[in-house]
C-alpha cells in the first residue's frame, strides 16, 4: 500500500482520507509522527499501538474500507478495524454508563431528508441489546442507549454502514471540521449545477432557431457533454439516498428526484439521437440546482442550530497539573486518568471529579448548582470537573473522568432530550412518505392512460407528473421551519431541549417565576450599612472595602468602586471572612461567630449580613442583597400585555418576595413555598385549564420545571434544573421569553403557510400536467421554485435581531 501523500495534501495514516487544511492531528507511530484526519482515527491509532499491535500498520496491504458494501465481502480487515472500538481506552472518551446499560452519542454522516431519521431509529432498535435510539435531525446526532452484555460498540456501527450512513463518535471538534467539509462540499455542487444551467442554457437558445440538422446536433452534443458532470457530482447526494431508501424498502422523496432526473436525461439522450422534438438538459441541471439550493438552505440553519449545543464542554480545562512523585506535571486533560493526584491552584478549573485529599478552599459551583455563593470545601469532600477554585491550592484524587464524568453526564442527558421529534414532524414525516408512493403510482396511471396516443407522449407527460408533483416542499414544510426557529431562537439566548417547546408556546396563558437568581440578578450589592460603635457608614464601608480588595470571593465585588481604607497583613479564611491590621487593631469581616467570639443577632432575617468587628468591639453590620434584573420590568410587562397571566412562587419566607412583586407589578405572589407547594400550584392551575411556563433557576424548581406544561431555566441554573428544563436562557435576558412566545407563534403560522402553499401547489399542478398542458422543464421550474419558497419562507424566522447579550 502506498500511504504516501502530497506534502500540500496528505492522507491519514490510518483510514487514508485527506486531511484538510487548518488544524491536523498526528499519532506516533514507530517513532515517527503520522497524520491524522480526524481526533477518532487519532485515538484509534493511539489504541492499536498501545496495545501491541502496531505491525498491524506495517503488514497491511490496502487501506481499509468499511463501506457497507464490503460487509456483503466479508472482508476481515474492515471488521478488525472497528473493534477497535470495543477497546476500554478508546470507549473511555464516548460511552457513558448508566447502571448496566451504557450511552453515547454518534454523528451520522449521509442524511439526505426526515425519512432517514425513522429509518435509523427504527432499524436500530430492533437490534438486540438496544434500549433506546434516538436521532436528532437538525444536528445529524443519534443518541444511543445500549446493554454491552448483549451488543458491542462495533456491531452497532456496522449496524448503521449496512444501512448506508456512517458513524463516529460524538466530538465537539470533529463535529466543527464535519460541518466545514459538508458546507464547502455543498458550494461546490451547487457551483457546478448553476455553472452547467447558465452554459447550456445558452447553448439551447440557438436550437429555438431555424438551424441545419448537423448544427442543432452539436449543440445537443455539447449540452449533453455538460449535463453529465452535474447530474453525476452535483446530484449523487439524490441517487445515493435513492438507492439506500431503495434498499431498506422506504420511500423517501430522494427516489421520485432520481427517477425523474434519469428519466429526462435518458429521454434527452434518445431525442439528441433521434432527432427528438425536445431535450432537457437545461431542466436537469436547473432542477438539481435549486434542488441543492434548497437543502443548502437547510443545511446552514442546521448547522448554526448545532453550534450551540456544547457549551458545558467549554468549561473543562485543557491542561491539568498531575503530582507525579512529588513534582507537578503539566498533562492534556485527556490523559487524566482515575486514580491520579492533580493540584488545582486558586483561580483554576478543576479538570476531572474527585475528592479533597489536601487543603481547604471555597469553589464555584455555578455550573452545577447555580449558585452564585462558592461552596466550602475540606478535605473529603467531592469536586466536579469544570467547577472553578476560588481561594486556596487544593490536592485532589480523581475519581471519574471522560464519558463517565458529571459534565459528560449532562451533555448526554441534554443530547437526549434534544432527539424526540415534535408531533408535527412526525405527521408530516408519515405524511411525505405515503405522497411519494402516491406520486408515483399517479406518474404510472397517467403514462398508461396517454399510451394509446403514443409511447413518446405519454412518457413526457407521466415525466412532466413525476416531477410537478415531487414532495419536496411538502418534506421539507415543518423540518425546515422548526430547524429556522430553534436556531433564530438559540441566536437569542433561547437553546430549546425538548422538542414539544415550539408546539406549545402559542398556547402559554400563564407565566410562573422563581425569585432568587430568576427575577433577581443572583448576586450581591451592598443594601444597609447599621454602625454598632463610633464609625460612620462611610468609614465602616471604606474599612469593609479595605479588607475586600484583597479577598478573591465573589462578596468582594459588592465593595468594588469604594475608597479603601488603608489594611495591612491581609488573611483570607476559608469559609470564614477575611482579616487584617488597620490602625494598630485587629479587623475581622465575616460571618458573626468569626468576626466576633460573643453571640451577637443581625438586625433581622432578610438577606445577608456579614459583621465588622475589632478585637476590641463590634464596629457595624454591613446587609448584602440580590438586586432585580433589569429585564425583569420589560418581561413582566410585556407578559401582561399579552394577556398572558403572571405568577410569582418564592421559597423565600421574608418579605423580600412580595417586595419584588410589588415592584414588578405582579398581583399574584406566594412566599416561603415548598417545592410540593409550587408543583401543587401549577398542577391546579392546570386542571383550571391553563397552559402554564414555569421560570426557575434551583435544584428547589426541578419539580416543578418537569411538571408545568412548559419550562425555562435561567442561564445561572443549576445544571439539573437545566436538563429538566425544556428551554435553557443562555444570555441573562429575560426578554428572550417575550420573543419566543412570539417566536412560537410565528412559526406555527410558517409551517401552516408552507403546507398550505405545498399542498395547494400539487393541488392545482397535477391536473394541469396529467391533462398534457404543462411540460417537463416547466414542472422543472414549478416544483424547485416551490421547494425554495417552502425554505425562503421558513428562513424568515432567522431574520429577527438577537438582544445584546449583556444586562441593560
Amino acid at each position: 500500500m502506498n500511504t504516501s501523500a502530497k506534502p500540500s495534501q496528505p492522507s491519514c495514516f490510518h483510514c487514508g482520507e485527506a486531511v484538510t487544511e487548518g488544524e491536523r492531528w498526528t499519532a506516533i507511530i514507530d517513532g515517527q509522527p503520522q497524520p491524522m484526519c480526524c481526533p477518532g482515527c487519532k485515538a484509534i491509532a493511539e489504541t492499536i499501538v498501545a496495545s501491541g499491535l502496531k505491525d498491524y500498520y506495517r503488514h497491511r496491504t490496502e487501506l481499509p474500507d468499511v463501506s457497507p458494501a464490503v460487509f456483503d465481502n466479508n472482508n476481515v480487515e474492515a471488521r478488525e478495524t472497528l473493534l477497535f472500538y470495543d477497546s476500554d481506552a478508546l470507549q473511555k472518551q464516548f460511552v457513558g454508563r448508566d447502571g448496566d446499560a451504557a450511552e453515547a452519542t454518534f454523528i451520522i454522516e449521509g442524511i439526505s431528508c426526515a425519512a432517514c431519521s425513522w429509518l435509523i431509529e427504527h432499524r436500530m432498535a430492533q437490534l438486540p441489546g438496544v434500549e433506546q435510539a434516538l436521532l436528532n435531525l437538525s444536528s445529524h446526532r443519534l443518541f444511543l442507549r445500549w446493554r454491552p452484555a448483549d451488543i458491542k460498540v462495533s456491531s452497532l456501527i456496522e449496524a448503521l454502514l449496512r444501512l448506508g450512513y456512517k458513524a463516529t463518535p460524538f466530538s465537539a471538534t470533529s463535529q466543527e471540521e464535519s460541518r466545514l467539509k459538508e458546507n464547502k462540499v455543498a458550494i461546490r455542487r451547487m457551483a457546478l449545477a448553476g455553472f452547467g444551467m447558465m452554459q447550456i442554457m445558452m447553448m439551447a437558445i440557438p436550437t429555438y432557431a431555424d438551424m441545419t440538422v448537423e448544427g442543432e446536433m452539436f449543440l445537443r452534443l455539447a449540452q449533453m457533454i455538460l449535463a453529465i458532470p452535474v447530474i453525476l457530482y452535483s446530484g449523487a447526494p439524490f441517487f445515493r439516498a435513492a438507492v439506500r431508501d431503495i434498499q431498506a424498502r422506504h420511500l423517501t422523496m430522494d427516489v421520485p428526484v432520481s427517477l425523474a432526473i434519469m428519466l429526462a436525461f435518458l429521454a434527452s439522450i434518445w431525442s439528441t439521437f433521434n432527432q427528438g422534438v425536445e431535450v432537457y438538459y437545461s431542466e436537469i441541471c436547473m432542477f438539481i440546482f435549486f434542488l441543492l439550493v434548497g437543502r443548502y438552505f437547510e443545511m446552514r440553519a442546521r448547522h448554526r442550530m448545532s453550534r450551540a449545543g456544547n457549551n458545558l464542554l467549554t468549561l473543562l480545562p485543557n491542561l491539568a497539573l498531575r503530582v507525579e512523585n512529588g513534582d507537578d506535571v503539566l498533562i492534556a486533560s485527556t490523559d487524566i486518568n482515575v486514580g491520579d493526584i492533580l493540584r488545582i491552584k486558586p483561580g483554576q478549573a478543576i479538570a476531572a471529579d474527585g475528592i479533597v485529599l489536601e487543603g481547604r478552599s471555597s469553589v464555584d459551583e455555578a455550573a452545577l448548582t447555580g449558585e452564585y455563593m462558592p461552596v466550602g470545601k475540606k478535605v473529603g469532600d467531592t469536586l466536579i470537573g469544570g467547577t472553578m477554585n476560588v481561594e486556596s491550592p487544593l490536592l485532589m484524587q480523581v475519581t471519574a473522568t471522560g464519558a463517565d464524568a458529571q459534565l459528560s453526564t449532562i451533555m448526554r442527558l441534554l443530547d437526549r432530550a434534544q432527539q424526540a421529534k415534535p408531533r408535527a414532524a412526525l405527521i408530516a414525516d408519515r405524511v411525505a412518505s405515503y405522497f411519494v408512493l402516491a406520486v408515483l403510482l399517479v406518474s404510472l396511471a397517467v403514462f398508461l392512460f396517454w399510451l394509446p396516443d403514443g409511447v413518446e407522449k405519454a412518457f413526457f407527460i407521466a415525466l412532466s407528473v413525476l416531477v410537478v408533483t415531487c414532495p419536496c416542499a411538502l418534506a421539507l414544510a415543518t423540518p425546515t421551519a422548526l430547524t429556522a426557529a430553534t436556531a433564530a431562537m438559540r441566536e437569542r439566548g433561547l437553546l430549546i431541549s425538548k422538542s414539544h417547546v415550539l408546539e406549545t408556546l402559542p398556547q402559554i396563558n400563564r407565566v410562573v417565576f422563581d425569585k432568587t437568581g430568576t427575577l433577581t440578578q443572583g448576586r450581591l450589592t451592598l443594601e444597609r450599612v447599621v454602625p454598632l460603635a463610633d464609625l460612620s457608614e462611610t468609614e465602616l464601608l471604606s474599612l469593609a472595602a479595605g479588607l475586600e480588595k484583597y479577598s478573591t470571593h465573589p462578596i468582594a465585588r459588592a465593595f468594588s468602586g469604594i475608597d479603601a481604607a488603608q489594611v495591612s497583613q491581609p488573611e483570607q479564611i476559608s469559609g470564614q471572612g477575611i482579616q487584617g491590621q488597620w490602625q494598630g487593631l485587629t479587623v475581622r469581616l465575616g460571618r458573626a461567630d468569626f468576626a466576633w467570639s460573643q453571640p451577637i443577632t443581625a438586625p433581622d432575617t432578610a438577606g445577608q449580613w456579614l459583621l465588622l468587628a475589632s478585637d476590641q468591639q463590634p464596629l457595624g453590620w454591613i446587609q448584602l442583597n440580590d438586586s432585580l434584573r433589569r429585564s425583569a420590568f420589560t418581561v413582566v410587562k410585556g407578559l401582561q400585555q399579552r394577556g398572558i397571566a403572571v405568577s410569582l412562587l418564592t421559597g423565600d419566607p421574608g418579605e423580600s418576595g412580595p417586595r419584588v412583586a410589588a415592584e414588578l407589578g405582579i398581583s399574584d405572589v406566594r412566599a416561603g413555598m415548598t417545592p410540593s407547594d409550587k408543583l401543587a400550584a401549577v398542577n391546579t392551575w392546570q386542571q383550571a385549564g391553563e397552559k402554564v411556563m414555569m421560570v426557575g433557576d434551583g435544584i428547589n424548581d426541578v419539580p416543578v420545571l418537569a411538571g408545568a406544561d412548559l419550562s425555562l431555566a435561567v442561564n445561572e441554573a443549576s445544571d439539573l434544573a437545566k436538563t429538566n428544563a425544556d428551554t435553557l436562557l443562555t444570555n441573562g435576558q429575560l426578554e428572550v421569553l417575550l420573543q419566543s412566545l412570539d417566536t412560537g407563534r410565528k412559526t406555527r403560522r410558517i409551517i401552516t403557510q408552507n403546507h398550505a402553499w405545498a399542498i395547494g401547489y400539487n393541488l392545482l399542478a397535477l391536473p394541469a400536467a396529467a391533462s398534457g398542458l404543462v411540460e417537463p422543464w416547466q414542472a422543472a421550474i414549478g416544483m424547485s421554485l416551490s421547494s425554495v419558497l417552502v425554505v425562503a419562507n421558513a428562513m424568515r424566522l432567522l431574520w429577527l435581531q438577537a438582544i445584546p447579550t449583556k444586562e441593560h
